[in-house]
């Protein structure tokens, strides 16, 4: 999946660890991310937060979106800081999923917490994988 999101590749980021209904994503934060403060514009750890939940609400390799989001930002990031985001499946009912993000800094200190609801929609994430037939 990673392959084909040129969002997270463009911003740098790196699965870290995945599993079923798991990822765990960093990416460092980069001068031109900056908000007018010299902190990390709020957008960037949502889009971090945001990819971390696509990968893990896709892990089963069914094609799956976000239906809603949700961050609070606990503090401030500083320029050259890694950041990572842990996802985690917390309820998969049906077509619905909800998954919480922590995002953390290199210390391991929290510094904003996402939730997304997940939307299951057809297709897979990577095609088919028929065996050869002959």
């Amino acid at each position: 999946m990673l392959d084909n999101d040129q969002a997270s590749q463009g911003l740098g980021m790196c699965i870290e660890d995945s599993g079923v209904g798991y990822s765990r994503v960093s990416m460092r934060i980069r001068k031109d991310m900056l908000n007018g403060h010299g902190n990390c514009h709020g957008g960037f750890m949502f889009t971090l937060a945001d990819s971390a939940f696509a990968f893990a609400c896709n892990s089963r390799n069914e094609a799956t979106v976000a239906a809603s989001c949700s961050i609070d930002f606990l503090r401030p990031v500083r320029e050259n800081e890694r950041l990572t985001a842990i996802a985690r499946e917390r309820v998969l009912v049906g077509r619905t999923g909800i998954y919480d993000v922590m995002v953390i800094d290199e210390a391991g200190q929290p510094v904003a917490a996402f939730r997304g609801k997940s939307a299951r929609v057809k297709g897979e994430v990577i095609g088919s994988r028929a065996a050869p037939t002959g």
